[in-house]
Formats: structure tokens, sequence, C-alpha cells
């Protein structure tokens, strides 16, 4: 029996005038007005985050890999995007103007890689709200980036049953005790927690985002099988990738009430673009290693 009309579910409503899941047509030179941000406001607000200092510092880097222009003579060039949003920023940057952003570079001449590079960074910087860090990496880079899976205990393999599909954080509680808030008696542990099973949907679409998540705690222990169907729980919740992570980091923390925590996620890619959010109160950021999956 589902559970999901036992609680309130979470409702997020993104501005009107986005270009996602509407028919737009594709510019293939370059045009900075088809960025657009959407207010990082719209989730923090139901997670009453304070405006003025959040409880976390972090990063969302993203990854490009259809970035292409011109030269002055009219060759084609190709490159990876690497940019970083810092979280502080006003607004995110929505996926589908990134690539329809992209996308208007592809006839456009540029001189060289650092002038592509510069016009970026000041186009997302615009348009975040705040300076973004930006890296090309050019073909006779490639060779050196890596696949590097996230390391920990892995939750998948738990035999647990799963009846809700929408974020329900009375899943998460410590161990040991069945529904307690708390493990009073317990030592504290430091522990890294895996799973390939976290979706989510678009905001706006509802097209599903694949991730793998890694959680790293220190504090009472956190009950694995609450925290694996915590997280599988989002299967049917609209959200942006940055605000499921947010979501994800302040439900544990007041839940679970660890004494240090880093949520990372790694989201499959669409339409060239993927997402990789990192929140933490204890570490900086990892670096920027490709998974399998995307």
């Amino acid at each position: 029996m589902s559970t999901d009309n036992l609680f309130e579910k979470i409702s997020i409503t993104a501005p009107d005038d986005l270009s996602l899941g509407k028919q737009v047509e594709y510019e293939f030179e370059y045009n900075p007005k088809l960025l657009q941000g959407v207010p990082r406001s719209l989730s923090r607000d139901t997670l009453n985050l304070p405006k003025d200092e959040l409880p976390f510092t972090g990063i969302d880097t993203w990854t490009g890999y259809e970035l292409s222009w011109l030269n002055l003579k009219g060759k084609p060039h190709v490159a990876i995007l690497e940019c970083k949003v810092p979280i502080t920023s006003i607004n995110l940057i929505e996926s589908k103007s990134f690539k329809l952003y992209l996308n208007s570079f592809n006839q456009s001449k540029f001189a060289s890689p650092d002038e592509v590079k510069a016009t970026l960074k000041k186009d997302l910087s615009q348009c975040a709200g705040e300076e973004v860090e930006v890296h090309l990496i050019l073909p006779n880079q490639f060779e050196s980036l890596k696949f590097e899976e996230f390391q920990g205990t892995l939750l998948d393999e738990l035999d647990v049953t799963i009846d809700t599909y929408s974020p329900d954080t009375r899943l998460l509680i410590n161990s040991p005790g069945e529904g307690e808030n708390t493990s009073e008696g317990s030592e504290k542990i430091t522990e890294t927690l895996v799973s390939h099973l976290l979706k989510s949907n678009c905001l706006i679409t509802s097209q599903p985002d694949w991730a793998s998540i890694q959680i790293r705690y220190e504090g009472h222990p956190i009950n694995h099988d609450g925290l694996l169907k915590y997280l599988i729980s989002f299967r049917q919740h609209n959200e942006f990738h940055e605000q499921c992570v947010e979501r994800i980091y302040c439900d544990i923390m007041a839940h679970c009430q660890p004494d240090k925590l880093t949520v990372c996620a790694r989201y499959t890619r669409r339409g060239g673009l993927d997402i990789n959010p990192f929140r933490s109160n204890f570490e900086t950021p990892y670096g920027n290693n490709r998974q399998a999956r995307q």
C-alpha cells in the first residue's frame, strides 16, 4: 500500500518565462540572450534556508560535451566545457537554455579558444549573477581525462521494500532504534555511503534525471535501509538537480543530525550537459572526474 497520501508533497513552481518545456528554434550563431537563470530561492525558501549565510559550502560543476565553434577561416573546432557555478549565486543556470546557448556557437567565428572561454565566462557569470569559473579541455588534452567512481559502502544491494516515491523524511532515522531520530548512547562514526538509484524528474517537463550520489558524514550511525528508501523516494519528485541535492543535505542534517556532512551527486548528461552539485559543511569539492554512466 502506498504511503504517498500520508504526508504533504513538496510543490515548487518554476517561472513561466523559461524556454524549458516549450518548442523553440535552434540558433547556430552566437546569442547570449538564450541563457536563462532560475532563482535559487525557489527551492531554498521551502527549506527555510537563510539568504545571508548558507549552512553549507560547495559548487555546481557542469560538463559540456557539445561545444564547437568556427575559427576565423571557418574551420570547426571542438572542446569539452567545464564550468563551476558558485552556490552563492542568485540564479542557477537553466539547463535547456544552456544547451541552446552553446548551440549558438556552432556557426560563430572566434579568433581563439581563449576568446571562446572569455565569452563563456562573461555570459554565464551574468546569467548566474556571480562570477563563474570556466575551463576548456581541448582535444590534445582529452587523453588526460579519467573515470572515477564514488567510493564507499554501496546501499543498493539492501533488500528493502519500497512504497514511497515522493520525498519522505520520516524514512531518515539513526541506528540503533526503530523510528527514532537520535541515537543516544551510540558511538559516533565516520562513514561514506553510495547509491546509484537516485532519480528525480525535471521541474518543468518531468523528464527523468538520473544520478549517483555519495554521502559522507561524521556522527551517530544513520540507518542504511531508511536512507536508501529515502533516496529512492525522490523517484517521482519534480525539482532541479541542484535543488534535490540541497534538499537531501538539509533533510539528513535535520533528521539525523550529523556533525559533519557532505552530499555530492553526479547526474547523467542530457543534451550534452551533466550537472554535479556538491554540498558540505566540512570539506572542499572533489575533482570533476567523469563516472561510467556519464
